[in-house]
């Protein structure tokens, strides 16, 4: 059973920054690929980053230069840096593994607030 748990959010002024982190419990971390989502109120899920078991990274455009995803593999971890926060970031962050057949799993999320 895979399970994954976000942690590190919180209130924080815009310019500023935080780092989540997303601990996995569970077998396969290490060839699975991590996603970083967000949700924001009244709006859809969205993707925010993507790195895979080789460590490569994909980020959208809207964090591209601001945030930066990576994976500690020895101790089931994933992270986002999060700096130069705008109030546009504010929202439920949430990571979510894919697993090599395909299958998806997902935290619970992690609010991360960001006042003007």
């Amino acid at each position: 059973q895979v399970q994954l748990v976000e942690s590190g959010g919180g209130l924080v002024q815009a310019g500023g920054s935080l780092r989540l982190s997303c601990a996995i419990s569970g077998s396969g971390f290490s060839v699975s690929v991590m996603d970083w989502y967000r949700q924001a109120p009244g709006k859809q899920r969205e993707w925010v980053a993507r790195i895979s078991s080789a460590e490569s990274t994909n980020y959208a455009d809207s964090v591209k230069g601001r945030f930066t995803i990576s994976r500690d593999n020895a101790n089931n971890m994933v992270y986002l840096q999060m700096n130069s926060l705008k109030p546009e970031d504010t929202a439920v962050y949430y990571c979510r593994l894919v697993t090599r057949l395909g299958g998806a799993y997902w935290g619970q999320g992690t609010q991360v607030t960001v006042s003007s």
